[in-house]
């Protein structure tokens, strides 16, 4: 112990689990990656402990390459496919050479091969910039897409290198962490479907189909060796703690890139595939993940390997959270049966090393196990609030019926959260992710347009709760393009006005479409990447992005720890919340109306916010509260007005106004501030 391979006073420690195995040798390679220059069997006594072969060598370079054999028994109704003429990769590995170019599989090497070299990196005064989860604002992004193409103005495009040339604009924005689309090691090339137009191969772009859990994805860096790659990376996550900002990783530990009986053996079916994989009766992979496998987490030996994975992304690497994709998958254990108590999940929550980095929960699988609000050890994990993406792109694109349901999404998602003792930070809002369609699109397109991705538009999510205006897809008409831009405030708007803590997709401040793609898993250009002249033409959405998650930041109201309570709050004789419609005290929870108004105590600002939502056809007036103590009622944001916020001077309401009216599809805020 421990597994991989560890450098020791007198040499290197190989350390590999294999319960059946009947002979295992390990390959070094040292001038040639095709040959090996020494294959060294392992005793099957003096090398082998337990279900662990190991062996100590000296005399090793400083820089090499390895790969192991493993024999036994072939016995496929047993979940057993030794052959000991397939080379086999170590799942501990930390360095993978085959793919250090993008877009290119390594022509010289039939297989990948594991790769050592001692990275020495110097920290320095490095520490994690620990921001509470009340207080984040997420930003995903993909290391290639965003900052890939030609208008970026980076010197190194689609590489981590590049992220910390973009920092300047992060802060800019307001965020305060930035989540990465997998960057553990994964094969582009493995795609098997063709554009139809142009007739070439699609890459797996996203990335989420993982080949080794401990190493970095080499191509997003701009050097092209493994160590050069740590090393960028650590100079990325080290600047961005220097500017505040928190990074996360986007992991996948549900599956892997082996796939069905019709994928390739890589690494864990070699190695010990009854063990990795969950099996049904017949030795066939079970397909919980949508991706032809599905890995055995709640093993102790997979349970441990993910343990040691997440530690070491920790310790070594200094990222500050995870965000685990279908992780429902982690709550099955080797049948495939839904555990109460799963042994992973409650080893993640309470381990010391990831005591204090954030952990969120994609709660689902892709064969319709849905945990929202039900994710096993759940006061220690966040969740992607679906049931908010879906009901908030509903109601604001003027489905009647919906106040209730809104109410309890835009107070936190009490009614999935407090009975687990978690707070409204643990619900992780999100209109718009890498999976789906963008903001823009959202607002462009009714229908999703996949033909690209070579699967007859079958892909993809049907049921997008979208709008187009009128028109699919790109228009000159300028009162669409204005109502378009509107909605995409109104969405901005709901988002960071919710209790919980809000994810924003990297270009939807500034309008990037992916001209109606929802699923651009294999599009590895203009499609997905971010087009960074559209920040230049769509300044004034930027802008207020920026002003609105200020507003956020500034209002201690709008991100609580703790639920509302509807008390009322003695300073200020007002409710914490209290929910209304175009008459005060009538909220018309039980009607199909397709408005709403809420009005919180800010009392830690000294202030009190009055909101209010109009999805109808028309304008509406909504009645102003008349409160006592207090000063006058003030408009400071109108998603109908092009910049939102109104000037800083704001407008002020006369005293004797009772009502104010909202404009067809916008949202309007009022503040006033309390003696």
């Amino acid at each position: 112990m421990p597994f991989g391979v560890t450098k020791m006073v007198s040499g290197y420690n190989f350390a590999l689990f294999s319960k059946n195995a009947t002979a295992v040798s390990l390959l070094l390679y040292f001038d040639n990656q095709s040959i090996p220059d020494h294959e060294i069997p392992l005793h099957p006594i003096q090398n082998h402990t337990g279900d662990v072969w190991h062996i100590l060598v000296d005399d090793l370079p400083d820089g090499f390459y390895y790969m192991y054999r493993v024999d036994g028994p072939w016995q496929p109704e047993f979940g057993h496919i030794f052959n000991r003429e397939q080379l086999l990769l170590d799942p501990y590995a930390k360095g993978i050479s085959g793919l250090e170019i993008w877009g290119e599989r390594d022509a010289c090497l039939e297989q990948y091969l594991g790769y050592v070299e001692p990275v020495d990196y110097d920290w320095g005064d490095d520490s994690p910039p620990s921001i509470p989860l009340s207080d984040s604002i997420i930003y995903e992004l993909h290391v290639r897409g965003f900052s890939r193409h030609s208008s970026s103005g980076v010197s190194h495009p689609g590489t981590y290198h590049a992220i910390v040339e973009k920092i300047d604009y992060l802060k800019s924005l307001g965020v305060t962490a930035v989540e990465l689309m997998p960057v553990q090691e994964f094969d582009e090339t493995e795609c098997r479907y063709t554009n139809p137009e142009s007739k070439k191969q699609l890459l797996n772009y996203w990335g989420y189909s993982t080949i080794g859990f401990f190493a970095l994805k080499t191509a997003f860096a701009a050097s092209d060796v493994s160590s050069g790659a740590i090393r960028e990376f650590r100079d990325m996550v080290r600047a961005l703690h220097a500017e505040g900002l928190e990074i996360i990783l986007d992991v996948v530990f549900n599956h892997t890139a082996e796939g069905d009986k019709s994928c390739p053996v890589i690494s864990f079916k070699g190695i010990e595939n009854s063990t990795y994989y969950i099996l049904d009766h017949t030795g066939d992979y079970q397909n919980f993940s949508g991706c032809g496998n599905t890995l055995n987490c709640n093993h102790p030996v997979v349970h441990n390997m993910i343990l040691d994975a997440l530690r070491y992304w920790v310790i070594e690497m200094h990222v500050d959270g995870f965000r685990f994709d279908l992780a429902s998958i982690l709550t099955r254990d080797e049948n495939g049966q839904v555990l109460d108590n799963p042994p992973l999940l409650e080893a993640i929550a309470k381990d010391p090393v990831l005591s204090h980095v954030k952990l969120i929960a994609e709660a689902w699988d892709a064969t319709g196990l849905y945990q929202v609000g039900s994710f096993p050890a759940s006061r220690r994990w966040a969740e992607w609030n679906g049931r908010y993406r879906d009901s908030t792109r509903r109601f604001i694109r003027g489905e009647p019926g919906l106040t209730a349901e809104m109410a309890t999404r835009i107070s936190g998602s009490e009614d999935l959260y407090q009975h687990s003792g978690r707070s409204p930070y643990h619900s992780i809002n999100f209109i718009t992710a890498h999976d789906g369609f963008t903001m823009m699109d959202l607002v462009s397109y009714t229908k999703k347009h996949n033909n690209l991705n070579g699967q007859d538009n079958a892909d993809g999510e049907s049921q997008n709760f979208s709008l187009n205006f009128g028109v699919e897809g790109e228009t000159d008409d300028r009162a669409i393009l204005s109502k378009r831009r509107q909605q995409v405030r109104n969405m901005a708007t709901i988002l960071m006005l919710s209790q919980g803590t809000p994810m924003i997709l990297a270009g939807d401040e500034f309008g990037n479409s992916q001209s109606g793609n929802n699923n651009a898993w294999c599009q590895d250009n203009s499609i997905s990447w971010l087009d960074w002249k559209l920040l230049d033409l769509n300044w004034d959405l930027f802008a207020f992005w920026k002003k609105l998650i200020e507003f956020r930041k500034k209002h201690r109201s709008l991100h609580r720890k703790r639920f509302f309570t509807g008390k009322i709050n003695n300073s200020s004789g007002i409710a914490d919340i209290s929910w209304h419609n175009v008459k005060q005290g009538e909220p018309g929870f039980n009607t199909p109306t397709k408005s709403l108004a809420y009005l919180i105590d800010d009392v830690a600002s000294g202030s009190v916010l009055f909101v209010m939502a109009n999805f109808n056809e028309d304008a509406i007036e909504f009645e102003v509260p008349s409160l006592t103590n207090a000063k006058p009622w003030r408009q400071i944001l109108s998603t109908h007005d092009p910049e939102g916020f109104i000037d800083d001077a704001y407008q002020t309401l006369p005293s004797a106004q009772k009502t104010i009216q909202v404009a067809a599809f916008s949202i309007s805020v009022l503040i006033r501030e309390v003696h």
